[in-house]
């Protein structure tokens, strides 16, 4: 692999940033404040790692104006350096970049659309009618289903699956295990019996969409599954039937969201935290991890829900006084009213 180099001025120049230094020195690589080597570049983001920006060996360090005093080698100035670094990082990403065209073992039929900029890897499957945009990226082994549309410049990782009639936007990244438009999980109760309904519906992604790896959005019932602009979803994540999530809103591993809930904009939720169904959350609601929502969130705000760990000992003690509460909260109403009367 051919190593990359930049000038610092250049690097400077394409992220708006001031420089504080020469512009002439040459950047081959990114690393922490502690590990980094001449040549590289860092950044400060969390002042937690102050501590280790005077003795940095780092070539250039990106970091806010507040935090550049008595820094020992060349700055480059931004109010938001940890965005300065997910920018810079691109330019240094080692993945490969597929080139265009069909691989020879991809199945694909005659009526499906592909771009000719698009990059089909090997054993991938392209259904009838699909329709890939430019520069899409279809990994190996991944299924695009009958009728689905890819939007321009979406990258699609090795083993990922799309069913039928499937829309996804501009700019996308859908990460391997990921799979967009299975059924949604609705079954008709007759006597103990369950009968499957069809999921009429399907999933439509925004642009700028991220899928993580092994993570579920199911199709809708009736109408579609619809996930806006911007979100980003990690890894493990299951989005049951019918749900809409707002533009920009961020989920982390594990996050379960059933059936027909509405996410508000901007919304970030905490690992393995879960919505009940039917509900609507409000814009800009956080949810700390292993929060459990079973109400409607109707105004902005942090939520929690559940204990942090203690010793077994006083979490038993604790269960007990749970299992107390209504009893306790009883005496509480009927002391009050003695007490008023």
């Amino acid at each position: 692999m051919t190593e990359k180099s930049y000038r610092l001025g250049d690097i400077a120049k394409a992220l708006g940033a001031e420089l504080k230094g020469d512009p002439e020195v040459r950047i081959t690589g990114l690393a922490t404040l502690s590990a980094a080597d001449p040549g590289q570049i860092s950044f400060l983001a969390n002042p937690a790692y102050g501590k280790y920006l005077a003795d940095t060996r780092a070539s250039a360090v990106i970091l806010s104006p507040a935090a550049a005093q008595d820094a020992p080698t060349n700055l480059l100035l931004l109010d938001n350096p940890y965005l300065g670094y997910a920018r810079l990082s691109h330019w240094f990403d080692p993945a490969p970049v597929p080139a265009p065209g069909v691989h020879a073992s991809a199945v694909v039929e005659s009526s499906a659309r592909i771009a000719d900029s698009a990059s089909i890897g090997p054993n991938a499957v392209i259904e009838a009618e699909a329709e890939i945009g430019e520069n899409v990226v279809i990994g190996a082994g991944s299924i695009i289903g009958a009728r689905c549309r890819i939007g321009r410049d979406t990258v699609i990782r090795p083993r990922a699956t799309l069913a039928h009639d499937v829309v996804v936007g501009q700019r996308c990244h859908i990460l391997s295990g990921a799979v967009i438009g299975s059924d949604g999980f609705g079954f008709a109760n007759e006597k103990g019996a369950w009968h499957r309904i069809a999921q009429l519906g399907s999933v439509v992604l925004g642009d700028d969409v991220e899928v993580g790896a092994n993570t579920t959005i199911d199709r809708g019932a009736l109408d579609n599954t619809v996930i806006g602009d911007g979100v980003k979803l990690d890894n493990l994540i299951q989005i049951a039937h019918n749900v809409h999530i707002g533009e920009h809103s961020a989920m982390a591993a594990m996050v379960g969201i059933a059936g027909s809930t509405r996410i508000g904009r901007h919304c970030v939720f905490g690992g393995a935290s879960g919505v009940a169904g039917h509900l609507e959350i409000a814009d800009q609601v956080h949810l700390t991890g292993m929060t459990l929502v079973t109400g409607h969130i109707r105004e902005p705000g942090v939520y929690s829900s559940g204990t942090s760990a203690d010793t077994n000992r006083q979490w038993r003690k604790n269960a007990v006084r749970f299992r107390q509460l209504d009893v306790l909260a009883r005496r509480v109403k009927e002391l009050e009213k003695k007490l008023e009367g």
